[in-house]
C-alpha cells in the first residue's frame, strides 16, 4: 500500500483513538472537585470485593464450560451446532436489562427453578454470578471457537501418529496452541462480568456490586461523588491492560529463522536392528464426487506415490496412517495388519508438508513427545542430524532444513518401521530442496524403515524411491521399479506425469518399424514385436541430429517431409512424389521438421521440433537453426528408438 493510499486510513484510526482517549483526559480536572469526605469506604470496599469475587467465579465457570463448547462449535459442521452457536451469541446483541428479564423468567422466585432453590438465586451473590455468566460467556466462547478453528488439524494428526489418544492430544497439543486466544477471551469475559450492571441489577440488586453501587451513589449524590468510585474500576482496567500486553513485544532476534546448519554431516551410523518388512495395501474410499480405489504390493522399502493435484495420493497416505476411514480394506506391514488399528497404535512416523512441529514445544520437547520415545535414540539423532545445539529453540526459531530434521528425529526416536512423507519439500526453494532431498536419501540408506513419499515431482521420486505408484482420479495408472516406469511408461498420460519427452504411441508394422496415428514411420532397429501390436515408443534426444543444409540436400532421396500441419510424403529416387504417408524412413532415417521453439530444463537448453505432427526435443547445440519456424532436416538414429508393447486402450493420441 502506498503512503498516499494509507493516509486516509491513518486519519480515521487517529480520530477513533482520540475519541477513546478523550474521556480519560476529561476526567483528570475533576479530581480537584471530587467529594472525598462523603465516601463510604466500607460499603465501597465491599462492592469492589463482591464484583471481583463474582467476576472471578463467573470467569471460572465460563472457562470450564466455554472451552469445550468452543471446541465443539469449531470442529462440528452440523446444523444443530450451527443453531447452538447462534443462540449462545445472543447475549452479545441483547440489551443488558433484557438479559436480566430473561434470567428472571428462568431463575426468579416464581419460576420452577426459583421455587426449587427457595428463592436463593435472586438478590444473592449466586444471582450476581449467574447474571454475569450469562452476559459474559459469549466473549470466551467466540474466542475459543475462533482459536480452535485456527489450529491446523495436522497437529492433531501428527500427535495421533506419535501414539497419543484423543484426550492427550487435546490437553497437550490443541489447547496449548489455542490458549493465547482463549486467554484473551477469558480476560474480556472477566472484564465484562466485572462491569456488568443491567442484568445484575434485575436479578440481584443486593448485595451491591461495584456497578450497582455506583448507580446508587450517582442517583443520591450526583457527579462529584463519582470520582472515588471510578478509581478502583480504572485501576483494575489498567492492571488488566498491562497483563494483556505482557509478552507481546516485537519479535526477538532469536526468533528469526537460522539459516545455518541446513547441511549437516551424515556419518555412518550404527542403528538398532529393524525387521525387514514390506508394505502392502488395498485402499477404497468413496467421497461422493471422488472415490479412491488403489492397491499396491511393492517388493522394496523405498516407495513413492506420484500424481497430479486431486489424484488421491495424499488421501492414500492418510489412509495408510489411519487418519482417514478405510472402507473395509487392508494395510499390511509385513505380517502385521494395520487397518483395524487406530493411528496412535500403528507405530508410524508421519510428516506432513510443513513437518507438523508443535509451535509451543522446544526441540527437546518435540523429541520427548512420542509416547514410546527412546531417550537414548533421541540423543543419538540430535547429534547425528546436527541438532544438538538447538534443543531449546521453538519451531519459529529454526530454518526450514532444521525443522525437517527435527521432524525426522521425532519420528525416528520411536524406531518406527514405517515413515510417511506428504510432499515434505513442496514449500522450499530449489537449492534448499535439492540439499534436503540428498540428506533424506542418505538417511534412507542408514535405516531399515519403509518410507513412502507422496510427491508431484518426478525427479524427487526418482531420487528417493526404488518403486513408484502413479495414480490419477483415484485409480492406479502404473506401478513398478523406478527405472522400468521411467523407461517404459504404460500410457501417454503416465509419460506426461513423469515429465517424459519424445514419447508417442503407434502400431508395429511387418517390416519392424512403427507407424504412429499421424502417419510418422520410425525405424526401430529391428524390435521383435508382432505386426499389428499396439506399442509406445520413445526417442532419446541424443539420437536426433540436425543436419547441415548441404548434408540434408545430399540425402534427399527418401527423405520424409513433415511440415507442421501438412501430410507426410517422401521423395522417390526418380524425383517423383509418392503420396503414401506410411512409407519408410528413407536414407539413414532422415526427416524434415520445423523448429517451434526452445526450452530450458535443469540448466540445459532443448530445441523443440515438429516432425510429422509430433513434438521432439533435442539438445540445443550449434547445429540447431537459429530461427523459429525454420524448416530443416533431422536424422533419427534407430538405435536410440525404444519400443514396448502396451494395451490397445493406451495407444490413443491426445488432442494437440
Amino acid at each position: 500500500m502506498t503512503r498516499d493510499a494509507a493516509r486516509p486510513l491513518r486519519w480515521l484510526g487517529g480520530l477513533l483513538a482520540i475519541y477513546l482517549c478523550a474521556p480519560f483526559f476529561a476526567a483528570l480536572p475533576q479530581l480537584g472537585h471530587a467529594d472525598w469526605t462523603g465516601v463510604d469506604w466500607h460499603t465501597m470496599g465491599s462492592a469492589v470485593g463482591v464484583s471481583v469475587a463474582s467476576a472471578s467465579v463467573a470467569a471460572l465457570l465460563i472457562l470450564i464450560g466455554g472451552v469445550p463448547l468452543g471446541y465443539a462449535l469449531a470442529r462440528s459442521s452440523s446444523r444443530a451446532m450451527t443453531v447452538l452457536g447462534f443462540i449462545v451469541q445472543l447475549p452479545l446483541a441483547l440489551p443488558p436489562l433484557t438479559s436480566g428479564i430473561l434470567l428472571l423468567f428462568l431463575l426468579g422466585p416464581y419460576s420452577w427453578i426459583g421455587r426449587i432453590a427457595g428463592g436463593t438465586l435472586t438478590d444473592s451473590f449466586t444471582g450476581i454470578v449467574l447474571a454475569e455468566t450469562f452476559v459474559a460467556a459469549p466473549f470466551l466462547i467466540v474466542a475459543a471457537r475462533s482459536a480452535f478453528s485456527a489450529v491446523d488439524p495436522v497437529f492433531d494428526d501428527v500427535a495421533a501418529t506419535l501414539g497419543h489418544r484423543a484426550g492427550s492430544r487435546f490437553f497437550r497439543v490443541t489447547l496449548p496452541i489455542a490458549w493465547p486466544a482463549i486467554r484473551a477471551g477469558l480476560a474480556l469475559a472477566w472484564l465484562r462480568a466485572f462491569g456488568e450492571f443491567g442484568a445484575t441489577v434485575m436479578v440481584a440488586y443486593h448485595p451491591y456490586s461495584l456497578p450497582v453501587y455506583t448507580y446508587v451513589v450517582f442517583g443520591g449524590e450526583g457527579l462529584p461523588a463519582m470520582m472515588p468510585l471510578l478509581l478502583p474500576t480504572l485501576a483494575i482496567a489498567v492492571v488488566c491492560a498491562v497483563l494483556s500486553l505482557t509478552g507481546r513485544g516485537g519479535v526477538a532476534l532469536a526468533d528469526a529463522p537460522q539459516e545455518n546448519g541446513d547441511e549437516p554431516a551424515m556419518p555412518a551410523a550404527v542403528l538398532p536392528a529393524m525387521p525387514n518388512t514390506r508394505l502392502s495395501f488395498s485402499l477404497r474410499r468413496d467421497l461422493g464426487g471422488f472415490d479412491l480405489d488403489v492397491a499396491w504390493a511393492p517388493a522394496t522399502r523405498r516407495l513413492a506415490i506420484i500424481g497430479p493435484s486431486g489424484s488421491g495420493k495424499s488421501l492414500a497416505l492418510r489412509m495408510i496412517a489411519g487418519l482417514e476411514r478405510n472402507d473395509g480394506c487392508t494395510v499390511k506391514l509385513g505380517e502385521r495388519e494395520l487397518a483395524p488399528l487406530a493411528p496412535e497404535a500403528r507405530q508410524i512416523g508421519y510428516m506432513p508438508q510443513d513437518y507438523g512441529l508443535f509451535p509451543h514445544m522446544s526441540v527437546a520437547q518435540q523429541l520427548s513427545f512420542p509416547v514410546d520415545a527412546d531417550a537414548a535414540s533421541a540423543r543419538y539423532w540430535l547429534d547425528h542430524l546436527g541438532l544438538a545445539g538447538l534443543t531449546a529453540r521453538l519451531p519459529r526459531q529454526l530454518s526450514f532444513g532444521q525443522r525437517q530434521r527435527v521432524a525426522l528425529a521425532r519420528a525416528l526416536t520411536r524406531h518406527c518401521p514405517l515413515l510417511l512423507f506428504d510432499e515434505p519439500f513442496s514449500a522450499l526453494d530449489t537449492p534448499r530442496r535439492r540439499r534436503l532431498q540428498q540428506s533424506l536419501r542418505a538417511l534412507q540408506r542408514e535405516i531399515a524403515a519403509v518410507t513412502v513419499l507422496v510427491t508431484h515431482d518426478p525427479d524427487e521420486a526418482a531420487l528417493l524411491a526404488d518403486e513408484l505408484l502413479v495414480i490419477e482420479h483415484g485409480r492406479v495408472l502404473q506401478t513398478g521399479a523406478i527405472r522400468e516406469v521411467f523407461e517404459r511408461p504404460a500410457s501417454l498420460r503416465v509419460a506426461e506425469l513423469l515429465g517424459l519427452h519424445n514419447v508417442g504411441v503407434g502400431v508395429m508394422r511387418a517390416d519392424g518399424r512403427v507407424e504412429t496415428p499421424r502417419g510418422l514411420v520410425l525405424d526401430t532397429g529391428g524390435h521383435a514385436l508382432a505386426a499389428g501390436q499396439p506399442v509406445m515408443w520413445r526417442v532419446s534426444p541424443r539420437a536426433i541430429t540436425v543436419l547441415p543444409d548441404g548434408v540434408a540436400h545430399a540425402s534427399a532421396n527418401g527423405v520424409h517431409q513433415a511440415q507442421a500441419g501438412n501430410g507426410m510424403h517422401h521423395v522417390d529416387g526418380d524425383g517423383t512424389n509418392a503420396t503414401n504417408p506410411a512409407e519408410g524412413a528413407g536414407a539413414g532415417g532422415v526427416y524434415r521438421g520445423t523448429l517451434t521453439g526452445s526450452e530450458l530444463r535443469h540448466g540445459d537448453r532443448y530445441a523443440v521440433f515438429d516432425i510429422g505432427g509430433h513434438r521432439f526435443d533435442i539438445g540445443d547445440d550449434e547445429h540447431a537453426p537459429p530461427d523459429v519456424h525454420h524448416a530443416c532436416s533431422l536424422r533419427i538414429d534407430p538405435r536410440g528408438v525404444s519400443v514396448w508393447a502396451v494395451a490397445a486402450s493406451d495407444t490413443r493420441t491426445p488432442a494437440t
